[in-house]
C-alpha cells in the first residue's frame, strides 16, 4: 500500500507567515512560536463600510524558526550598502521594526524553494500621503528584499520594476496582517489607516538569503526576474506534482515570450530536448523556449491563442508517437505507447523490422531497430508528419517539428 504524498505550503504562505511573527512582536513584544496563516482565495463578506472582512479557504499552521527586532540582517546590509538594484528603500519616518523567518516546506513535491528560508521583516512608519505601490490595500504595503527577484520583462502579473511578490500572496500578506490587527484593535472598521495625516502605515519587505542562488535552478532568469525567487502561490499550499502548477509555468513562460515579441516559441518536453533545440536556433533568446513537461494539447493550444508567427515541437522518439497517436496528455502514467499501431506504420512502410517493433516494450528499444532497418527512415517520417498532425490540431495553426535522438543526433525535421 502506498503511502499518501505530503503536503507542503508556497512561498506566499511561509511569507504571510513570517510577516505576522513579525508583526506579533512588533505589537505585543513576544516572539510566536508558530503561527496561523490563511489560505486563499478569500471570499469576501461585505459588512457595513468595512471592505476588509474575509473568509479565507482555510487556515495553516506553520512554526517560526526565528523571530527577532529590528530588520533583517540581509536587509540591513542591502540598505547600508546603498544596493537598490537588490532591495527595495526603506520607508522615511521608521518608527520600529522586526523580522521573522519561516522555512518553506514543499512537502513532496520537487521545488527548488523548499527548505528556503523566507523572512519577512514589518516595518511602522509615518504614513505618506498617498501610496502608489501595486498592492496599497488599507495601511500594509509589500515591498522586496535581497533575495526576491526583480521583473524586467513584461507578460507577467506584476509590472516591470516590482518585486516578484505575486498578487495572491500581497493580498493573502495584506488580509492576514490587517485581521490580526483588527481583533486586537490597531485597526478601525472602514478606516484607511495609513491614507491620513498623522496615521502609520506598515510595509513589509520580504528577503530570502540565498534567494539569488535559488534562483538559477528555477526560470526566473528566462523570464525577466532577476536576483531571486518569486514569492508564489495562488492556494497557498502545494499539492504534489501539481499539474496546475506545470501549466502555470507554462502559461507564464509564453505569455512573457508574446509579451517581449517573440514571433518564435519552441516547446519542448524537457531539458536535454530543449538544449538541442537551442542548439538549432542559436539566434533565438533563451524566453522563446519553454518546456512543457507532457502538457502537449494544453501547451500548443495556448501557443496557438497567443498568435505566434512559428510554433517548433521539439522532442525525442516516446513523446513523439504518442503525440502521433494523439495523446493530449503524454505522460507513461497517462498515455500507453500502441506498439502495434506503430508496427503497422512500419508495415505499411515494408520495413523488415515490422515485427519486432510490435513486440517491443519500450519507444527507445523500436527506434533502434528501426534505424537499423533500410525502411526506417521513412517510417520516422510518418510517425513525424502525424504527429505535426496532432500538434497542429490541437494548435489550431502550423506547427514545425524537431525530432532528436538520445545521443544527441537530430533525426528528422519537418
Amino acid at each position: 500500500m502506498t503511502s499518501k504524498l505530503r503536503e507542503g505550503f508556497t512561498t506566499g504562505s511561509a511569507a504571510t507567515g513570517a510577516a505576522l511573527a513579525a508583526l506579533q512582536l512588533l505589537r505585543m513584544g513576544c516572539a510566536p512560536a508558530e503561527v496561523h496563516v490563511p489560505l486563499p482565495p478569500f471570499d469576501a463578506e461585505p459588512q457595513g463600510r468595512d471592505s476588509n472582512i474575509f473568509t479565507p479557504r482555510g487556515w495553516l499552521q506553520l512554526p517560526v524558526a526565528n523571530c527577532a527586532p529590528g530588520p533583517a540582517p540581509e536587509l540591513v546590509a542591502a540598505w547600508n550598502a546603498g544596493t537598490s538594484a537588490r532591495s527595495d528603500p526603506p520607508p522615511q519616518g521608521i518608527i520600529r521594526a522586526a523580522h521573522a523567518s519561516i522555512i518553506k516546506d514543499g512537502g513532496d513535491d520537487p521545488d527548488a524553494t523548499s527548505g528556503a528560508r523566507i523572512t519577512a521583516t514589518v516595518v511602522e512608519h509615518v504614513a505618506a500621503q498617498q501610496h502608489a505601490d501595486l498592492a496599497d490595500l488599507g495601511s500594509i504595503i509589500i515591498k522586496g528584499g535581497p533575495g526576491v527577484g526583480r521583473v524586467t520583462l513584461p507578460g507577467l502579473p506584476v509590472p516591470v520594476g516590482q518585486a516578484a511578490v505575486n498578487p495572491v500572496p500581497r493580498q493573502q500578506i495584506t488580509l492576514a496582517l490587517q485581521a490580526w490587527e483588527r481583533q486586537r484593535g490597531n485597526v478601525p472598521n472602514g478606516a484607511q489607516a495609513g491614507t491620513q495625516e498623522g496615521h502609520t502605515a506598515l510595509t513589509v519587505f520580504v528577503s530570502v538569503p540565498e534567494g539569488a542562488q535559488l534562483a538559477q535552478k528555477t526560470f526566473n532568469p528566462r523570464l525577466g526576474i532577476e536576483g531571486g525567487i518569486s514569492i508564489l502561490g495562488t492556494q497557498g499550499t502545494v499539492r504534489p506534482f501539481s499539474h496546475a502548477a506545470w501549466k502555470a509555468t507554462i502559461e507564464q513562460g509564453l505569455s512573457v515570450a508574446a509579451a517581449t515579441g517573440c514571433r518564435s516559441i519552441c516547446l519542448t518536453t524537457g531539458r536535454r530536448s530543449e538544449r538541442l533545440l537551442m542548439e538549432r536556433n542559436p539566434l533565438l533568446p533563451a524566453r522563446c523556449f519553454v518546456q512543457v513537461a507532457d502538457f502537449a494539447k494544453f501547451s500548443l493550444h495556448a501557443a496557438g491563442l497567443l498568435g505566434f508567427e512559428r510554433i517548433v515541437w521539439g522532442c525525442f522518439f516516446g513523446k513523439l508517437v504518442k503525440l502521433a497517436q494523439g495523446h493530449a496528455y503524454t505522460h507513461a502514467q497517462n498515455a500507453t505507447l500502441d506498439m502495434q499501431a506503430l508496427a503497422q506504420m512500419a508495415r505499411a512502410a515494408n520495413a523488415t523490422s515490422a515485427e519486432a517493433v510490435g513486440r517491443c516494450i519500450t519507444a527507445a528499444h523500436a527506434l533502434e531497430l528501426l534505424l537499423a532497418d533500410k525502411a526506417g527512415p521513412r517510417v520516422l517520417e510518418q510517425v513525424a508528419r502525424q504527429a505535426v498532425r496532432t500538434a497542429q490540431n490541437f494548435a489550431g495553426c502550423p506547427v514545425s517539428l524537431h525530432l532528436f535522438h538520445t545521443d544527441g543526433r537530430e533525426l528528422l525535421a519537418l
